[in-house]
């Protein structure tokens, strides 16, 4: 990024993970490092940096389990802790047989809602429920989202979706998940004491939990048990 550094700049977009997926957990560190080093080194104070979480890809699993794209896209989220930072969730708009999926326009779309409000001011909504809290009671996990914006709804009806639970054992069970009001309860006939819930957890999740602007959910985890990329940071 030397050369350009000397030129004016007003903000980044950031669309990469893939090669990375194999350190997740290193991206946890590589990737904020690199967007304050860019900062830094511009001396334009903290830039607007908006970057495209990964998207579905390859086959999709029919049972739940660990997995590196998973853990990457957590990553991604956990760099919104930076000041100014601003995430397009795209896990419904990949391809499987595709890592560069041809739709790229709500790809930009939804990074524009970002400027839209963070930069511009407007009254738009930008991003889709983001995991807040779990509450744990009577066998049930009841969990919290921000940016609820107009209230949940699972896409095209039905029932929700990519939601699986899991008891102290942390074998996780694909879990009934029901929308009621803002909130969403999860449980299992199979996890009496459930202590932790992952939704959209797979390189190519069947999920489908989006807030009524239409955009979807990001996928979380409640757990911070190790995953497959622990040791490769």
């Amino acid at each position: 990024i030397a050369p350009l550094i000397p030129y004016g700049i007003r903000g980044a977009i950031w669309y990469q993970g893939e090669s990375n997926a194999s350190r997740a957990y290193q991206y946890r560190t590589i990737f904020p490092m690199m967007i304050e080093d860019w900062r830094r080194e511009w001396g334009q104070g903290d830039f607007p940096f908006y970057f495209v979480q990964l998207a579905n890809f390859r086959e999709v699993f029919e049972e739940p389990r660990d997995n590196d794209w998973a853990e990457l896209r957590e990553a991604q989220t956990m760099t919104l802790d930076l000041p100014n930072t601003g995430m397009a969730v795209i896990i419904d708009i990949g391809e499987a047989g595709d890592i560069h999926p041809r739709n790229k326009q709500d790809v930009g779309k939804r990074l524009a809602l970002n400027a839209f409000a963070q930069i511009h001011g407007k009254d738009v909504t930008y991003s889709g429920p983001m995991f807040k809290s779990m509450k744990i009671e009577g066998g049930k996990a009841t969990l919290s989202f921000d940016h609820v914006d107009g209230g949940l709804m699972a896409k095209s009806g039905g029932e929700l979706k990519g939601f699986a639970i899991a008891g102290a054992d942390k074998k996780f069970v694909w879990a009934n998940a029901k929308i009621e009001g803002d909130k969403v309860v999860v449980s299992s006939d199979e996890v009496k004491e459930p202590v932790a819930v992952r939704y959209a957890w797979d390189t190519n999740p069947v999920a489908n939990l989006f807030n009524k602007a239409g955009l979807p959910a990001s996928p979380f985890r409640t757990d911070d048990w190790p995953g497959v990329t622990d040791e490769n940071r």
